[in-house]
C-alpha cells in the first residue's frame, strides 16, 4: 500500500462541485489565458528576427563606415 493513502481511513475521494456559472467563467478565463500565451509565443520569433536584423545593419554600418 502506498504511503499517504492509508490516512484516508476508507473515505471516498470527492471533489467539490462548482456552480455552473463559476465553472463556465473559469473555463472562459483559461481559454483566454491560453490564447494570450499562444500570441506571446508567436511574437517571440518576430522579436528575435527583428533584433538580429538590427544587429546585422549595425555591423554593416560599422564595417563600411
Amino acid at each position: 500500500m502506498r504511503q499517504g493513502w492509508s490516512t484516508l481511513g476508507g473515505m471516498a475521494w470527492t471533489t467539490p462541485r462548482l456552480d455552473p456559472d463559476r465553472s463556465r467563467r473559469r473555463l472562459q478565463l483559461l481559454a483566454e489565458l491560453a490564447g494570450a500565451r499562444a500570441v506571446r509565443q508567436q511574437e517571440r520569433p518576430q522579436r528575435v528576427r527583428r533584433e538580429q536584423l538590427r544587429q546585422l545593419i549595425a555591423t554593416r554600418r560599422r564595417v563600411t563606415g
